[in-house]
């Protein structure tokens, strides 16, 4: 424990309500506490490198960069950190690219309450977790064009999940700090891998995914 006495916690949500309630359950416990709360992944990047928490808690779907990408940058200054991803997605490719990130938890927001204490006390201590639900998801065996998708780079993934959301390459590339040209590059090779055609066949195989 960063202070000798409990685990020092960092909440990452875009919505005020979810943070207070992971908030309250958390207080409920005698060896954890809530040192910081961000609402963003670039306020989250930033308040880590300030606070050095234990655990940071991260939501995936969030403006600006996201989860993901917050994940990926976090670890990449600090590979030690230690992240669980809590979120809605509990389907295939989240979990793989998330876990694939260097999140070292994954569960579900609707996952019992203990379950996220739990995991925060086993990551502490060195190990993973990753709520029941989702490990039955990852389980089934995904079909030709479900498959398709795990052919995605985990940079490809972060852009097809933005442009699936309406974003523009100009905007995806400023919140990733790359050019627009990277952005339209990335998009050619997901079309080209994803067999697509249009910014609406995107939209529309990311909602038969549950992406969006």
């Amino acid at each position: 424990m960063a202070n000798g006495k409990f685990i020092s916690v960092v909440l990452v949500d875009d919505h005020e309500i979810v943070r207070v309630g992971f908030g309250r359950l958390i207080e409920t416990t005698n060896d954890i506490k809530v040192i910081g709360e961000a609402s963003s992944g670039e306020e989250a990047y930033q308040l880590v490198q300030n606070l050095n928490p234990d655990i940071i808690i991260m939501d995936i779907n969030m403006p600006g960069i996201g989860g993901l990408e917050a994940i990926i940058r976090i670890r990449r200054r600090n590979p030690k950190a230690k992240i669980i991803a809590l979120t809605v997605h509990e389907t295939e490719p989240f979990p793989t690219r998330v876990l694939d990130a260097g999140a070292k938890a994954y569960l579900s927001k609707r996952c019992v309450p203990q379950e996220l204490i739990q995991a925060i006390r086993k990551v502490h201590k060195g190990g993973t977790f990753i709520t029941s639900r989702v490990v039955r998801e990852m389980s089934k065996t995904p079909g030709a064009k479900e498959a398709a998708i795990t052919l995605l780079t985990a940079r490809e993934f972060q852009v097809f999940a933005m442009l699936a959301e309406g974003r523009t390459p100009v905007e995806i590339g400023e919140d990733m700090n790359l050019s627009h040209k990277t952005i339209h590059s990335h998009r050619a090779n997901i079309m080209k891998k994803l067999k697509l055609e249009t910014n609406a066949n995107i939209v529309q195989f990311a909602m038969l995914q549950g992406i969006v």
